[in-house]
């Protein structure tokens, strides 16, 4: 009876990083415009040491009554943009990386390797991308009314030069510190958390040729994107507080900045603005990996259909 013999020592094929880092970009464009209001709430409820705002639904309906709708999309060009970059950067790293932790015999890598690619990934984009773009995003979001003329930062690339005039080229990165360790876990934890939930709910391993549906890859985003924000829920309200400073100075550093608002505001103060993330960052790694996967998967069924026709249509005839 003839039947095909697989090749045992056959690898899986391997996802180009520009692939993966293309995949990325286009994700960020329509993650952006789909969540910038969540962001801009979360970001004045971090910034409210007042206590001006009762809740998030407060919170968006007095920033639409006193401000108009359109000020729920403040800062949208250099969270686009920043999106955008930061998702290219971050699929690209996070696969250069992987790279180095498979087994070269299997192409595998173990968990703790996904891990620290994760990790590795997360601070490398907040380093280059995520931190200057974001100190940028929080000015623009912090200031109050929509008239160009009561405003201090008129746009992105006037508010990044007075940045740079006023506080020197530093001042665009405020905050770097918590970034890195909010990013780097945030990314390790996603990774391999969606990793794990493709291989659990849908039985998709990397290579394997089987492209998910956009509602299975956004599940397994969105469940991945929660575990992120409640454990690094603390960096993210330092750094979003250092980099809102300009002028007087209250945060000193990192560390400072964690003890004042402790010591000044309480435990649950570090986690202001959870629920807003929570609101933000799951559904948005839903988007992002519902449109990050079908690129990659249309390139990886495309070439694994092509390897198979070159090496596999004429089976072995078993004896």
């Amino acid at each position: 009876m003839d039947q095909p013999v697989s090749n045992p020592t056959q690898t899986k094929p391997v996802i180009p990083a520009y692939v993966k880092a293309i995949s990325g970009s286009l994700a960020g464009i329509v993650e952006a415009a789909c969540l910038q209001p969540t962001d801009v709430i979360k970001t004045r409820l971090q910034l409210d040491r007042a206590g001006v705002y009762k809740g998030i639904l407060h919170c968006g309906t007095t920033t639409v009554k006193t401000e108009g709708v359109r000020a729920l999309w403040k800062g949208l060009t250099p969270f686009s943009t920043h999106l955008t970059l930061k998702y290219a950067l971050r699929m690209g790293s996070n696969a250069v990386l992987q790279s180095a932790f498979k087994d070269s015999d299997t192409g595998k890598i173990s968990v703790g390797g996904r891990f620290l690619s994760g990790f590795g990934a997360g601070a490398i984009e907040a380093v280059a991308i995520v931190t200057p773009f974001e100190v940028v995003k929080i000015r623009l979001q912090q200031q109050k009314g929509m008239s160009q003329e009561a405003l201090k930062y008129k746009g992105p690339i006037h508010c990044a030069r007075l940045i740079m005039r006023e506080e020197g080229l530093a001042g665009l990165w405020s905050g770097v510190g918590p970034t890195i360790m909010r990013n780097g876990t945030n990314q390790a934890f996603m990774f391999t958390a969606k990793n794990t939930f493709d291989k659990v709910l849908w039985r998709k391993d990397e290579g394997d040729g089987k492209v998910l549906q956009a509602w299975q890859s956004m599940m397994s985003g969105f469940l991945a994107g929660i575990v992120g924000p409640v454990c690094t829920g603390p960096f993210d309200v330092v750094k979003t507080r250092l980099m809102a400073q300009s002028g007087d100075m209250k945060y000193k550093g990192m560390v400072h900045a964690f003890s004042s608002i402790y010591r000044e505001e309480g435990l649950r103060a570090l986690w202001k603005g959870l629920v807003p993330r929570l609101m933000r960052i799951p559904p948005g790694q839903a988007i992002m990996w519902g449109v990050a996967d079908q690129v990659i998967g249309f390139y990886e069924t495309r070439y694994i259909h092509l390897q198979s026709n070159n090496d596999n249509d004429i089976p072995i005839l078993g004896v």
